[in-house]
C-alpha cells in the first residue's frame, strides 16, 4: 500500500467533512459523549464504526486479537473501566466475527510463541462447551460456533468485573454480544441469555 495515498485520503477526508459541515473539527475538539463501548476483533476486515454506520465520537472502540477480555489483561480492563466509570457508556458490546483468524488459531495444536497464553483463553472456551462442540460434524460449523461462545464468554467476563456490576446497580445498563458475518455483512445479535447462563455462578463473582 502507498503511504503517501493515505495523507492524500487524509486531506480529501477533511474538505469533505468541512463542505459539509465548517464546524465539524472543532466540534469533534470539545470532547466525547459515547453511549457504547465497542470490544472488538483487530482484524483488518472488520472496521467498527463502518459496519455499525456511526460517526467519531459515537462509540469508544477496543480492539484486539479476537475480541478478549482476560481479566489479566490491563490494556482492556483500562478501557472497560474508564469507558464505565468515566464516560458512563449505557452499552458494552462483544463483537466477533466469522472467519476469525485469533479463534482459528487457537484451534491448531502449534506453538505459536508469544500468542500461546492468549490463544489458551479462546482454547478455555472450548473446554468450557467441549460437549457442544465435539458434537458438531461440519469443521465450518464448529469454526463458527467456536465464534459465537467466545463472544459470549467475553459478555461474562464483562459482566464479572466489579465497575460493570456497580453500573447495573446504578443506572440502565446492558452487555450485548453480536457476530459480524464477513461474507455477507450482516451484524447479528447473538441474544444471549445472561440471566440464565448467570444464574449459578454470580454468587462466585459477585462485588458487593
Amino acid at each position: 500500500m502507498d503511504l503517501k495515498a493515505i495523507f492524500e485520503n487524509n486531506e480529501n477526508w477533511i474538505k469533505e467533512k468541512l463542505s459539509i459541515d465548517k464546524d465539524y473539527f472543532n466540534r469533534l475538539a470539545e470532547g466525547q459523549s459515547p453511549d457504547i463501548l465497542y470490544i472488538g476483533c483487530s482484524d483488518s476486515r472488520v472496521t467498527a464504526e463502518e459496519l455499525m454506520g456511526v460517526q467519531p465520537g459515537e462509540v469508544f472502540v477496543h480492539r484486539n486479537i479476537a475480541n478478549m477480555v482476560p481479566n489479566t489483561d490491563l490494556n482492556v480492563q483500562s478501557v472497560l473501566n474508564y469507558a464505565v466509570r468515566y464516560l458512563k457508556v449505557s452499552h458494552v458490546v462483544i463483537c466477533g466475527h466469522y472467519y476469525c483468524g485469533g479463534v482459528k488459531a487457537a484451534l491448531q495444536q502449534e506453538d505459536l510463541g508469544v500468542l500461546n497464553p492468549w490463544l489458551r483463553n479462546i482454547r478455555d472456551v472450548y473446554r468450557l462447551h467441549q460437549k457442544e462442540l465435539d458434537a458438531i460434524a461440519d469443521t465450518e460449523e464448529r469454526y463458527k460456533r467456536l465464534v459465537e461462545l467466545n463472544v459470549q464468554e467475553q459478555c461474562v467476563n464483562i459482566i464479572k468485573t466489579a465497575a460493570v456490576q456497580k453500573a447495573k446497580k446504578e443506572r440502565d445498563f446492558f452487555v450485548h454480544g453480536w457476530v459480524f458475518d464477513v461474507k455477507t455483512g450482516k451484524l447479528i445479535d447473538l441474544n444471549i441469555n445472561f440471566t440464565e447462563i448467570l444464574e449459578s455462578i454470580m454468587k462466585i463473582y459477585r462485588i458487593d
